[in-house]
């Protein structure tokens, strides 16, 4: 192992809490996140509050401009807050340098996107393997196989060769939350994974949510406009300027 990448688990380690400090997966407190428009200050977050525990399905519901994008972009480490905390899977996430921050996405977060964000070069097999790249002690047959499990949890074992042009948009899907699973994270993260869908490929994509969770106790907090897919989620957090209804 390198010396750059024993700083960066060091500095994951240090942004660790205590084992045995409960089941939040989740723990957003007193989150402030504000951004700079040319001179002037726009807060999109305010002081807010949130704690998701493991195995939930929440979504968080807005209208545009809310906060609930940035809010989901914070949890899964894509930002950092303004000021407050965001604990999540263990570490403090607002605390880690760039890179060690990318580290812990890779190894705790499952990202699922509204448009799929596929490599269309790569066949089905060869996205999903895609984050498997980045975990270490894997060789190509484990990664292989790891990812053929995924996409048959997904029910697209006969599509594995295919490519994303080869693909209806609920099967693109499911091929993306493979890839979202394939390295079993500890916090899956869903923005609108349904909004490029019609609604019966919209309904098989929030079934498959409901079985992973039920099934396979993945934690997933979605960001969705949809009131049907928000309806299958456990909880439903509303936001509006910046702060939780």
């Amino acid at each position: 192992m390198s010396t750059s990448s024993v700083s960066v688990d060091r500095d994951i380690a240090r942004a660790g809490v205590a084992a045995g400090s409960g089941a939040a997966i989740v723990e957003a407190i007193k989150v402030r996140k504000v951004y700079q428009r040319g001179k002037e200050d726009l807060t999109v977050l305010q002081d807010l509050d949130l704690t998701i525990h493991e195995g939930a399905f929440e979504a968080l519901m807005g209208p545009s401009g809310s906060g609930k994008s940035t809010l989901l972009n914070l949890i899964a480490g894509l930002d950092r807050p303004t000021s407050g905390t965001i604990r999540v899977a263990g570490a403090d996430v607002g605390t880690l340098p760039e890179r060690a921050r990318a580290k812990w996405r890779a190894a705790n977060i499952g990202f699922i996107f509204q448009t799929y964000n596929m490599m269309p070069v790569l066949t089905a097999l060869e996205n999903v393997e895609l984050p498997l790249l980045l975990a270490s002690g894997l060789s190509s047959k484990d990664r292989r196989e790891r990812a053929k499990t995924a996409l048959s949890v997904v029910g697209l074992a006969e599509r594995m060769q295919h490519y994303p042009r080869e693909l209806s948009g609920g099967q693109e899907q499911r091929v993306a939350i493979a890839r979202a699973i394939v390295t079993d994270p500890k916090l899956i993260v869903a923005d609108e994974p349904t909004g490029d869908l019609d609604r019966k490929s919209a309904d098989d994509i929030l079934k498959l949510l409901e079985r992973l969770n039920q099934e396979f106790r993945k934690t997933i907090v979605m960001v969705t406009h949809d009131p049907a897919a928000a309806e299958r989620a456990k909880k439903v957090h509303h936001l509006d300027k910046g702060a939780l209804l």
